[in-house]
């Protein structure tokens, strides 16, 4: 949870930080509630030191009485602190100071653009017209099977998602990245750990309520998670994995919003990164890993620019973002294709990782970034890539991987 030690003394920089992220945060309450718990502290260890006293002087009266109050007082205080606990899971992390206040993300801040588009002698189409012309994309049959938003992916799509797993996987591992399958199923107190269940969050959540599970929408979730509870070594860090996963978002809130094709999909399937720094190292580390997103991307030779988040578009638990956005033909304009965020020490601190650090343990500093959300890369390809006979040229960097160059089409 937020450190309450900084809420007390930085009290409107906690107020303002969430009011820049359009969150209300109730500060006065969480300050009474931390008092009151602090007092009630204090009176449990007095009526302990007492009980102790009483039983050395074998004082069974008193010590009887001073058993019985301190029980009384002992509920009021485990009430108390779990009252706390439920407000300051209400904070979110405070934007980094250089951070853009904005409201929304139409206020966010393209920082860099890489490669100009393609002008294409012909007009593009976009990447579902592609895909069933080549065979590879069947939204039709999933709809009648699933439902909105859901796809097959055939034939040589099938070769391409594979080929793009393994060029991030083994790009990563070069880098020092340890490779993971995590669970796709996790906790409810897991979920909430990680601070994206607050402010509407769970609404975008698939939750198994007979298990008490829920399905992760990203990598990020159940290997953020995997050191909750324990020390690390500082000589170890920074630890860094790289994990492939299906991911599911019910999309909530986006009705009628990109209901085409396969960009916005309940299941999709991603290639995430999790590195776990020490204290004060996420800002190199975030740079870092925003370098890898662009690799990978540049390797794909895609037209791509990275766009830094303001305040208002920044979501729950970061406290800085960047976003890289492929530039789609299909739709004449850039689409965001991956994610890279620091959330210092804010998921540390309700998943109680911390590292060893001298004779000191210290909160870790955790940051994710996407290497691959599969679909979305796939959309760039093949509208990138297209050429006006329907086929689709493979990028040169998977070619060698899926063993042909060009995927024909069928029509």
């Amino acid at each position: 949870m937020f450190d309450v030690k900084f809420i007390r003394e930085n009290p409107e920089i906690v107020k303002k930080g969430a009011k820049n992220k359009g969150i209300d945060i109730d500060i006065d309450k969480i300050l009474k509630t931390d008092e009151e718990y602090r007092n009630l502290d204090i009176k449990v260890q007095k009526l302990r030191e007492e009980r102790n006293k009483f039983a050395k002087e074998k004082n069974i009266q008193k010590g009887k009485e001073t058993k019985e109050q301190l029980e009384i007082i002992e509920k009021e205080l485990s009430k108390k602190q779990a009252e706390l606990r439920e407000l300051l899971f209400t904070v979110p992390n405070p934007p980094k100071a250089d951070v853009k206040v904005g409201k929304d993300e139409s206020e966010n801040e393209v920082i860099k653009k890489y490669k100009e588009p393609r002008k294409f002698l012909f007009t593009p189409k976009d990447h579902l017209e592609i895909g069933e012309n080549l065979d590879i994309l069947d939204v039709e049959r999933a709809s009648k099977v699933s439902g909105a938003r859901f796809g097959y992916l055939k034939n040589d799509g099938v070769l391409l998602e594979l080929a793009l797993i393994q060029l991030a996987i083994k790009t990563l591992i070069k880098e020092g990245f340890t490779p993971v399958i995590p669970p796709t199923l996790i906790k409810k107190e897991t979920m909430q750990g990680l601070g994206y269940m607050e402010n509407g969050g769970e609404e975008d959540m698939y939750h198994l309520e007979k298990d008490d599970l829920y399905l992760v929408g990203t990598a990020e979730h159940s290997i953020a998670p995997m050191h909750m509870g324990e020390v690390l070594n500082k000589k170890e860090m920074p630890k860094r994995y790289v994990a492939f996963s299906s991911a599911f978002r019910r999309e909530a809130g986006s009705y009628g919003k990109d209901t085409r094709g396969i960009l916005r999909v309940h299941q999709f399937d991603k290639v995430e990164m999790v590195s776990f720094v020490p204290k004060g190292e996420d800002d190199k580390e975030h740079e870092y890993l925003l370098y890898i997103e662009e690799k990978l991307f540049q390797l794909l030779e895609i037209p791509y620019q990275v766009v830094k988040m303001c305040t208002g578009d920044l979501g729950f638990p970061a406290a800085r973002k960047y976003d890289i956005e492929a530039w789609m033909p299909g739709q004449n304009k850039y689409r965001e294709v991956t994610s890279v965020s620091t959330v210092t020490d804010f998921q540390a601190r309700r998943l109680n990782i911390k590292y060893q650090d001298g004779n000191e343990k210290k909160y870790v500093n955790i940051l994710n970034g996407t290497a691959f959300a599969i679909g979305r890369t796939i959309i760039a390809i093949l509208e990138n890539y297209q050429l006006e006979d329907g086929s689709v040229e493979i990028p040169k960097i998977l070619q060698k991987i899926i063993g042909k160059s060009v995927i024909k089409s069928i029509k």
